[in-house]
């Protein structure tokens, strides 16, 4: 098996938990990937400042320019240096989802979130205690009065739900829009609405395009329904023991251990480095 680009996602697949990786471990694992040259791909619903800012630590090791990212579940691609691609939500797409939320009874509690190339968005009612929460996984976030009133580029707009309701909503959501935008959940409790054909899948196309990798060249790690897109692509594809039972259902191939235990790298020890 040869493998040149190995992507997984970041909350319930990389992270042990909040923000949470065993970095000097991760990091012995860089390097091998390095000799190896092999690319790591952080490919999450996280915005790409955040992406970034999480990996940051491995700058010390000089390995930071190993890793690639793949943004707001597919909107945004880049590589060390350089973004490859950015597709935005035109603002009738926007103008669109956000009234079908205003007239959609089961929507009175829920919490909206604009992701854009500037700043991430939420309305003046979000408390403190909610903005610190988003930061966590979105960089720059502000109260707005008015959506349709944002001066930025929108990456896609996130309606925040339990996390038992998601897929719920995903599926309603899909039925009423169609093929017009790209609906799927997140590992952190969120609808995502995205552009047309924007998924972690394309976004990992546009890498391999780069660097010249075919799909049998790459490794995929994930674990929630914004990850199905690459995990039906790639033959190299595996799931989190710890994924809800609708995964277990989609895919059948499973990593060596969940994310609690870093099951992303020790897979990618037995299967690739051994």
């Amino acid at each position: 098996m040869t493998i040149k680009l190995i992507a997984s996602d970041m909350d319930g697949t990389f992270l042990a938990g909040e923000d949470h990786y065993d970095q000097e471990q991760f990091a012995k694992v860089l390097a091998q990937l390095k000799e190896k040259n092999i690319r790591f791909v952080a490919a999450s619903g996280r915005q790409l400042e955040n992406l970034q800012e999480l990996f940051s630590p491995m700058e010390k090791y000089d390995l930071y320019d190993q890793i690639d990212f793949v943004g707001s579940n597919g909107s945004v691609v880049a590589t060390h240096g350089q973004l490859l691609s950015a597709v935005y939500l035109t603002p009738k797409q926007i103008a669109t989802v956000l009234d079908w939320n205003t007239n959609n009874p089961q929507s009175n509690d829920n919490l909206i979130v604009l992701t854009g190339t500037r700043g991430t968005y939420v309305s003046n009612h979000a408390t403190k205690e909610v903005q610190d929460m988003l930061s966590r996984f979105y960089p720059n976030v502000m109260q707005v009065e008015k959506f349709m009133e944002i001066d930025d580029q929108i990456l896609g707009v996130a309606f925040i739900w339990p996390h038992e309701e998601v897929q719920k909503y995903v599926h309603e959501i899909r039925n009423l829009f169609g093929a017009d935008i790209h609906v799927t959940g997140s590992g952190f409790g969120s609808v995502d609405i995205l552009p047309k054909d924007v998924n972690k899948a394309n976004a990992l196309a546009i890498l391999q395009e780069h660097y010249g990798i075919k799909d049998d060249e790459v490794m995929v790690f994930g674990d929630n329904s914004n990850d199905l897109e690459m995990l039906s692509k790639y033959e190299h594809a595996y799931l989190m023991p710890n994924a809800s039972a609708f995964m277990h259902e989609a895919h059948d191939k499973e990593a060596l251990a969940p994310n609690v235990e870093a099951g992303v790298i020790k897979t990618i020890q037995e299967k690739v480095l051994k």
